[in-house]
């Protein structure tokens, strides 16, 4: 397949890159930048350098596409999430005819869209209810992706998302290690019982390639990539602090709507990836891993 994927030098397009890849497939990948377009042809990635939220910039390369994936980014995810599908569809009109295959757009949610329940279990099979006001926008816009007459659509809903260089878990490694420094106790927005549910990077871009290759089987639906067990958010913060040398960690009040989301407890026990096209994840878990996933980040933090 050729597969192109918007945001691919980023925490979820670069694995998810890295694994088309590894599997034989055509890669291009969107980057703003010359510096980050070598690190990509470094990995046998095609760059495509172009501004996402100009769509003549790699509309191209969508055309020639067989899969395009939607890892953008950004302090305007809105806008550009709807941006880059109407582009990408557009492409699909212009290149495909009635008669050839329908093009592939996986677009990558997550799983906040279920909101904060500490009592019910959730999947992606229920429909989301108290979506964290965050991503209010979020259903519709999957909504658009899995109808589109224009597109086989498929919607993946990460879990919160650990390894490497950490993600949304770099501000907590970083306060546990400035604490450190420090000889304190590091804060931590959040509320006494919480648990998170979380998926390792690299399982998620398993699971991006998965789709993508069984996409005829996959197209309209939704899948939420998690581990099979969420995991006490208070277990995570003290094996941070251990990680680190930190004194400690206590709560504090959320004070945005991206700590509100932070916050957010969902039992996530998503089953249709396992189900139809064999996915499971394989890494180990936050808590159990720690000592080797905060050490990729010190290691992240030194290199850049």
């Amino acid at each position: 397949m050729k597969v192109l994927i918007l945001g691919a030098t980023g925490f979820i397009g670069l694995p998810a890159a890295q694994a088309f890849v590894r599997n034989g497939h055509e890669v291009y990948g969107q980057t703003r930048s010359a510096s980050k377009a070598r690190l990509l042809a470094s990995e046998e990635i095609i760059p495509v350098i172009a501004d996402p939220a100009t769509g003549e910039q790699w509309s191209a390369a969508a055309e020639q596409a067989d899969v395009v994936i939607d890892c953008t980014g950004g302090t305007d995810i809105q806008p550009l999430s709807q941006y880059v599908f109407d582009v990408a569809c557009a492409a699909a009109r212009t290149a495909r005819g009635a008669s050839a295959p329908r093009l592939t757009y996986i677009y990558c949610s997550g799983s906040w869209v279920h909101g904060d329940d500490r009592t019910h279990t959730t999947s992606e099979r229920s429909p989301p209810k108290n979506t964290t006001p965050l991503v209010a926008w979020r259903p519709a816009h999957e909504q658009r992706v899995l109808a589109s007459p224009a597109v086989d659509g498929i919607v993946l809903r990460p879990a919160l998302l650990y390894g490497r260089g950490g993600s949304i878990l770099a501000s907590l490694f970083a306060a546990a290690r400035t604490a450190a420094a420090q000889g304190k106790d590091f804060a931590w927005p959040g509320r006494p019982g919480g648990r998170w549910a979380l998926v390792h990077v690299d399982d998620l871009a398993r699971l991006f390639l998965c789709v993508a290759e069984a996409a005829p089987a996959c197209k309209g639906l939704v899948f939420d990539a998690a581990n099979d067990h969420s995991e006490p958010v208070s277990a995570v913060l003290d094996a941070a602090a251990g990680a680190a040398g930190a004194r400690g960690w206590a709560y504090r009040e959320p004070a945005s709507p991206f700590e509100e989301a932070v916050a957010t407890t969902t039992l996530l026990r998503p089953s249709l990836a396992r189900a139809l096209v064999g996915w499971r994840p394989l890494k180990a878990g936050l808590v159990d891993g720690m000592p080797a996933y905060y050490a990729a980040y010190a290691a992240s933090v030194r290199a850049d």
